[in-house]
């Protein structure tokens, strides 16, 4: 839904890094230009930039409503 604030297997600080990434893709670079230009080397924070699905705004729509 979210992407993660560090990589799942180095640790490495990312989170801050998927909005300029969405909007390099959406502006025309590929996947791995935009990668190479952010600094993200290792192909595990690599690969979780590639496969993020990004859910967070369809997931918002819905509302919890507790009954009391």
């Amino acid at each position: 839904m979210i992407i993660p604030v560090r990589c799942m297997t180095c640790g490495a600080v990312i989170g801050g890094k998927w909005e300029k990434y969405k909007a390099l893709v959406e502006g025309g670079k590929t996947p791995k230009d935009a990668l190479d230009e952010l600094g993200i080397g290792r192909y595990c924070c690599r690969s979780l930039f590639l496969t993020h699905v990004d859910l967070i705004d369809d997931v918002a729509k819905f509302k919890i409503v507790s009954k009391k």
